[in-house]
């Protein structure tokens, strides 16, 4: 068996998302697997490069997994000819320079979303690399995820019939800084640093929408600041200036209406923190991240609406299971090592900077339809 090893600079890896979900529980995890094994029996082996700003939390982490290759120095890393891929896990406005840079050091690009600040930078990065030849990929992880697998395979099966509408409940309570620590970076609440939710969560609802359903013709939107003042990792308090709840509909190809609420300023009732119940003619279903319960025609109740009396009917027990029928792995994971064979066999990958340019266009035009208080439409991007 040949060993393809294949040196990647992962920057920003010292973050959470850099670590935790690319760096442990994809490029660590696929070492730990043996490898990505393609069609001819070679086996893709990553070489991390750890890049960060912090040499001692770059040295701690480092020495934690048994690793040797990590900088402070990003130009030294880019000049390297055994790293051929550069990721970036950055904060958003670091991403479109460090992206710039390996571009230009000829370096094949994999990053987390959004790819840049707005839509005119996105398509200038899809198009400069399109043009140096490079194979680039953007993050959509929750296309890899258990519960919308088992979404898409009852649209592939037609349980739906003609699909009607979309529903969407994603968010939680992201605590003050206070008296108890927050779970996000202070960042993320301030609009100066490249923060909110509408930036944050309207690409990954792009990509959901556009490969589940169709693509997304129109869009209106109402932002808001819920919680106008927090605490940061310092115990400063600052004034949140970035939007933390976005109520959004979006209007689909073939008629879906798709309805989406996004907030880190709410208390989860729901069975896991994003849920999206889809409608349609022949049946029903409701998917998280891990899970999918369905409820077809033939088996739907006939409630009446009474106020006047108690209701009798435990409608969530009126819902089946969708089995899992197969094994799901880490969806960071498998669009990482789908990635790999992208880049070392050419196998397709059409989640590329293009795609990643969509969802940067949906966010901008959201903000742009809270902003004037109106519906705006989504012109198609194009190489």
């Amino acid at each position: 068996m040949t060993r393809r090893s294949i040196g990647i600079i992962v920057n920003g890896v010292t973050g959470r998302m850099g670590y935790r979900q690319h760096l442990v529980r994809s490029l660590l995890a696929i070492r730990e697997s043996g490898g990505v094994t393609m069609a001819d029996g070679t086996t893709i082996w990553p070489e991390p490069v750890l890049v960060g700003r912090n040499e001692t939390k770059l040295r701690e982490l480092a020495e934690r997994h048994g690793l040797t290759d990590w900088t402070t120095d990003l130009t030294s890393a880019l000049a390297r000819e055994d790293v051929e891929i550069y990721f970036d896990a950055q904060v958003t406005q670091q991403r479109e320079k460090a992206i710039r840079r390996a571009i230009e050091a000829g370096k094949h690009i994999y990053t987390e979303k959004p790819l840049a600040e707005d839509t005119a930078a996105a398509l200038d990065l899809a198009r400069a690399a399109d043009a140096a030849g490079l194979r680039t990929g953007v993050v959509q992880d929750k296309l890899f995820l258990p519960g919308l697998r088992k979404l898409k395979r009852l649209i592939d099966g037609g349980f739906f019939g003609r699909i009607l509408s979309v529903r969407g409940e994603f968010g939680y309570w992201v605590f003050e800084g206070d008296w108890q620590p927050a779970q996000r970076p202070s960042w993320n609440y301030r609009a100066e640093d490249g923060g909110g939710i509408t930036s944050d969560m309207f690409p990954h609802w792009h990509y959901v929408l556009e490969e589940l359903f169709g693509r997304v013709n129109a869009v209106s939107c109402v932002t808001a600041t819920h919680v106008p003042e927090r605490v940061d990792e310092d115990g400063r308090t600052y004034a949140a200036t970035a939007d933390d709840a976005a109520y959004a509909v979006f209007e689909l190809d073939g008629g879906i209406i798709a309805q989406i609420n996004s907030s880190w300023g709410v208390r989860v009732y729901r069975d896991e923190l994003v849920e999206f119940q889809v409608d349609g003619v022949e049946g029903s279903a409701v998917a998280g991240l891990r899970t999918c319960r369905v409820q077809h025609r033939a088996v739907t109740p006939k409630p009446v609406w009474n106020p006047d009396l108690p209701a009798t009917e435990d409608f969530r027990a009126q819902w089946a299971e969708v089995p899992d029928n197969e094994e799901f792995d880490n969806g960071f994971k498998v669009q990482w090592e789908a990635y790999l064979r992208h880049v070392v066999a050419g196998e397709p990958f059409r989640w590329d900077f293009l795609a990643g340019a969509r969802g940067v266009q949906l966010a901008e035009l959201g903000l742009r339809s809270a902003r004037e208080g109106r519906r705006v439409e989504v012109p198609e991007l194009r190489r």
